[in-house]
């Protein structure tokens, strides 16, 4: 009595792991290699032509295809969580996604020939570098293209949680609180105490320092505006051009603050302001 639920809750388990999304999508990807290197593989040599008369199907190719794509999809996969915890957590941007990219195609370039050669040593293939480098050169294209497609929803995903969805824990003595960046107005110094403004003008001090807090937070959002403040972009109301190149910044309405009434951006931080703004 007690074996058949738990069998029933087992195989129930099983089946919402299977239709899960990352689980379909983890097939889909699957399918695509194994449809991708049967295409490939009986396009490479005539003799695995279909209608041809001598047709042998190419099992060394696809084997060795499949392989590859398996020891690919792994280091692609270990790259982009290293990458996640280590740099997208924080902010996504072109920069990071191209060292992303690059970095993976290099360990892809260090794993490529010792695996052709171990392959062609287990299947008894003599070695010849020209295809060999033939080979890694369609191998890194194919690669690249795979890897952007596969990876653009991921890397989307966690653009959208680093904008939007990000938290930030506030800690105040013995107090936490955590807020969204969108909860965010602005963070300001004053007598040696920095304060987060929020956007209904409720205020909370902070233990962080501007410094920490400018390494921490995602600067496509917040800006370093001058030693004692970084704002919000959704919190800029006003830019007015005053003397000497700089500009003042005012605010929302709703953040009524004596401290962060009018903010002034030096001119040699107007360019980069303007940049960061539009």
């Amino acid at each position: 009595m007690g074996t058949k639920p738990s069998t029933r809750n087992i195989f129930k388990k099983i089946g919402e792991v299977i239709t899960s999304d990352t689980a379909r999508r983890w097939i889909q990807k699957a399918l695509i290699l194994v449809l991708f290197s049967l295409v490939v593989n009986h396009l490479a040599h005539r003799d695995s032509f279909p209608d041809g008369e001598s047709y042998r199907f190419p099992v060394e190719g696809f084997v060795s295809s499949i392989v590859l794509c398996i020891v690919i999809g792994f280091i692609t996969y270990f790259n982009f969580k290293r990458y996640q915890n280590k740099y997208f957590f924080k902010k996504v941007e072109a920069a990071t996604i191209i060292k992303f990219m690059a970095s993976t195609l290099g360990y892809i370039v260090v794993f490529y020939i010792p695996v052709n050669l171990l392959l062609n040593v287990i299947v008894g293939a003599e070695t010849e570098f020209y295809y060999i480098v033939i080979g890694l050169l369609i191998t890194l294209l194919v690669s690249f293209i795979f890897i952007g497609l596969w990876y653009a929803q991921d890397i989307y995903d966690l653009y959208q949680s680093s904008i939007k969805d990000a938290e930030l824990t506030i800690a105040s003595g013995a107090k936490m609180t955590k807020l969204t960046y969108e909860d965010i107005a602005c963070f300001y110094s004053e007598n040696k105490i920095v304060y987060t403004v929020q956007n209904d003008g409720a205020t909370l001090t902070t233990d962080f320092t501007l410094n920490e807090l400018e390494e921490t937070i995602n600067d496509q959002l917040f800006f370093r505006a001058n030693r004692q403040m970084i704002i919000h972009k959704d919190a800029v109301d006003q830019i007015e051009k005053i003397e000497n190149g700089k500009l003042r910044i005012r605010l929302k309405a709703s953040l009524h603050n004596d401290a962060i009434g009018q903010i002034t951006i030096s001119r040699y931080k107007r360019k980069v302001f303007m940049d960061w703004y539009t």
